[in-house]
């Protein structure tokens, strides 16, 4: 299997004795090319219509606001100009060390709600306008104000504030792309989640995964919807998706290999189902992803 390069490696300013860094920028237009850190980021863009954000497998086009936090390890990501024609886009950027939230801080019930978020935005965790008009004035008052012991606090507050929305947030990359375990608080689900993850590329049927939890397959189908919000098909096509998205991202297989290398029995199906979950085909995606590489 054939791979390539496709994100860069971004060397951060935070050094060792920052506790965060923050960026606070005007522009007039998005050039920085898909990329990667270990870092976490949290992200605001604001007067930028129709910039097309690119988090692992997710492509969407933002509205007028948008604040996204990522916390996967060099997961790729980027915000590209695509259509949009502000020449007044405003983008303050924060990035924090994953070792700031060390174990015995983020272990503590008053910090509970922040793990929570930090574990979803593994996959990049989208904030709904209501979060973002919580939080605007103490994005705006960190941006401008010094580095000191109280810019902790705003963080920290920020942090906070964020984490109470995390239930309203979306979720942006598939957990397949990603390779994030994604597993429901059941057992039974678990079991069902870790059979489908082992076994995608195969023919799974109802009966099977009922039978791994030990349930009849009417009542599981019911069972799983009510615990992970999917139908048992949709979370195997997802898995398949995201697993393909990966391929077509960090290989130059053909899209036919990539097809059945992803658990689809025809080629048709597969393109039909990619298009309808990430509104474009295999190939699009690919040379779409393509187009944000920089050759470094």
């Amino acid at each position: 299997m054939e791979h390539e390069q496709l994100a860069i490696k971004e060397i951060t300013p935070l050094s060792d004795k920052d506790f965060f860094y923050i960026v606070d920028r005007h522009k007039t237009e998005f050039n920085y090319p898909i990329h990667i850190h270990e870092e976490y980021e949290l992200n605001f863009v604001l007067n930028a219509t129709g910039v097309r954000r690119v988090v692992g497998d997710s492509m969407e086009v933002i509205g007028e606001y948008d604040l996204v936090l990522i916390t996967g390890k060099n997961l790729e990501h980027t915000w590209e100009q695509y259509e949009c024609r502000s020449k007044n886009i405003r983008e303050i950027t924060i990035q924090f060390s994953p070792e700031l939230l060390f174990p015995g801080l983020v272990d503590k019930k008053q910090f509970s709600s922040i793990q929570k978020m930090i574990e979803k935005a593994k996959r990049g965790l989208c904030f709904p306008m209501a979060a973002i008009m919580k939080v605007y004035g103490t994005l705006e008052k960190m941006a401008s104000e010094e580095h000191g012991f109280y810019s902790v606090v705003n963080f920290l507050t920020l942090l906070h504030e964020l984490s109470l929305f995390a239930d309203e947030s979306r979720a942006l990359c598939s957990s397949s792309f990603s390779a994030i375990a994604v597993q429901a608080e059941s057992r039974r689900v678990q079991r069902v989640q870790k059979y489908i993850n082992d076994h995608f590329r195969e023919e799974i049927r109802l009966e099977q995964l009922a039978g791994i939890a030990h349930m009849a397959p009417n009542a599981f189908s019911r069972f799983f919807k009510l615990r992970t919000g999917k139908s048992l098909f949709d979370y195997v096509i997802d898995i398949r998706i995201g697993h393909a998205s990966r391929l077509l991202v960090d290989t130059k297989m053909a899209i036919t290999e990539i097809c059945y290398e992803s658990g689809f029995n025809n080629l048709s199906n597969f393109n039909r189902l990619f298009r309808k979950k990430k509104n474009c085909t295999p190939k699009e995606f690919r040379e779409s992803y393509r187009k944000t590489k920089m050759i470094v």
